[in-house]
């Protein structure tokens, strides 16, 4: 079964606001025949511009008394509902129809069919295939030209015509109309898309045999699948090209999904990941006391983190960052990690430390200026568990970080009441340990209001 559809709009850009389309018809076919037809204006609430009242002769005064859209909205549901949506440039008439129903709160989500891509699969080589000079070469007469009725009904016409020279071309004629305009990548869309579903987690596209070729994570699934068939990369379109299939982890928590999906692109290296940065990680920056309680900085290799404050690239990114820190604090090169001996630093006789190398500063003001520093960073304290959204509404997620380091996540019951912390180190599922997940962790941390425990 077809609903075959035409629209007519009072001009302007898709926007989500009530009002823009003017004039709709719907004509129900079952490809046979006619089998009902509903037509109708519409008061988009807004006024028509100029150029559209001359296209189309719908002027504010005709559409004043008409219904508005979602007085119609239940009708025009019922008579695409289990009917594969028909239009010349289908694009043009279903998204409008789709953001109506967006604005009132709808997803209206149809299987679509264009007849002008069904025109050029069975009359191949015209000069123009808009429904004006295909109705006029075929002879198919129009009695209302840019009224929705008129060009629905001549859409119906072509449709007919269409579908007969379907049923004496050789290539075409064994198949189902639908199945002529379907490329492998829109099966393949339509199947994805229909497993995926909009949860927050992580998603493995995968090839015909099974092989994962990328890994992508996101607070809803389904949105994010749904991008990729809309890239214009080239990397995108050879990625859709390979893909058969798909899986997924449900996991609740954006941050869990993060680090999940750091993890699995670590250990599977799907080729069409773009590596990420923090991969490239060689040095962090450091903080500790020394046995005189002052707070010392220190540029590690990465591997080194502890209480890390930044990671970096290059060593000497780190120490771009550590010498501005010196200028704008005041601090002593002696305690970030720059001089070996523990003399007076160069940087007190130019007036550029304030004299803790010379005791000449308290340490107590000295680590003010330092904790300045640190508190622009997460609090990473030594053991802590980050508690977060579960994978529905009666569990909560938990992520555990143990001496300095991240373990893992897992679930537990809502209303599980957490008295001694370190018990729930069974509920939580091993991650293979990478130095960047406590990076990826004190970021999403810094913009995030966090719910801790710690022990």
């Amino acid at each position: 079964m077809f609903a075959i559809v035409d629209i007519e709009t009072c001009g302007g850009k898709f926007e989500f606001r009530k009002g823009r389309i003017t004039d709709i018809c719907i004509v129900v076919h079952d490809g046979l025949q006619v089998v009902e037809k509903f037509s109708t204006l519409i008061n988009p609430e807004c006024h028509i511009s100029h150029f559209y009242s001359n296209l189309t002769k719908i002027t504010d005064t005709m559409v004043a008394d008409a219904p508005k859209f979602h007085e119609i909205a239940k009708k025009i549901i019922e008579l695409t509902e289990g009917r594969i949506f028909v239009a010349h440039n289908v694009s043009f008439d279903y998204n409008f129809i789709k953001d109506e129903f967006a604005s009132l709160g709808y997803k209206f989500k149809r299987e679509r069919l264009c007849t002008v891509s069904l025109s050029r699969k069975l009359l191949p080589g015209r000069i123009s295939y808009s429904l004006g000079n295909l109705c006029a070469s075929l002879g198919i007469e129009n009695m209302a030209r840019h009224r929705a009725e008129g060009d629905a009904v001549a859409t119906t016409k072509l449709f007919e015509l269409l579908l007969q020279l379907k049923a004496y071309d050789p290539q075409y004629k064994n198949m189902g109309v639908e199945k002529i305009m379907t490329k492998r990548v829109d099966n393949i869309k339509k199947y994805i898309l229909n497993k995926v579903p909009e949860e927050c987690g992580v998603y493995y596209f995968l090839d015909k045999d099974q092989n994962i070729i990328y890994v992508g994570k996101s607070v809803n699934m389904y949105n994010r699948a749904q991008s990729h068939f809309n890239s214009h990369e080239k990397k995108g379109k050879r990625m859709l090209n390979d893909l058969f299939n798909v899986d997924f982890v449900q996991t609740g928590s954006e941050i869990i999904a993060l680090l999940l999906e750091s993890a699995e692109i670590k250990k599977h290296k799907p080729r069409y990941n773009r590596q990420r940065l923090s991969e490239s990680f060689s040095h962090s920056i450091i903080w500790s006391y020394d046995e005189k309680g002052i707070i010392n900085l220190s540029i590690v290799p990465f591997q080194e983190t502890g209480n890390s404050l930044k990671s970096f690239t290059s060593l000497m990114t780190a120490r771009e960052l550590l010498d501005h820190w010196i200028d704008e604090h005041l601090l002593c090169i002696n305690y970030c990690g720059l001089m070996e001996n523990h003399s007076v630093c160069f940087n007190h006789h130019i007036k550029k430390c304030n004299g803790i190398c010379a005791g000449k500063e308290e340490v107590e003001i000295y680590n003010q200026r330092v904790k300045q520093i640190i508190n622009q960073f997460p609090k990473w304290e030594e053991n802590f568990i980050i508690l977060d959204r579960g994978r529905h509404v009666d569990e909560r997620s938990m992520i555990m970080v143990q001496n300095h380091r991240y373990v893992g996540f897992g679930y537990l019951d809502s209303s599980t009441q957490i008295d001694q912390p370190e018990e729930l180190r069974s509920c939580i599922t091993n991650a293979e340990y990478y130095p960047d997940f406590e990076v990826l962790l004190k970021s999403w941390m810094k913009n995030k209001s966090v719910k801790k425990i710690v022990w």
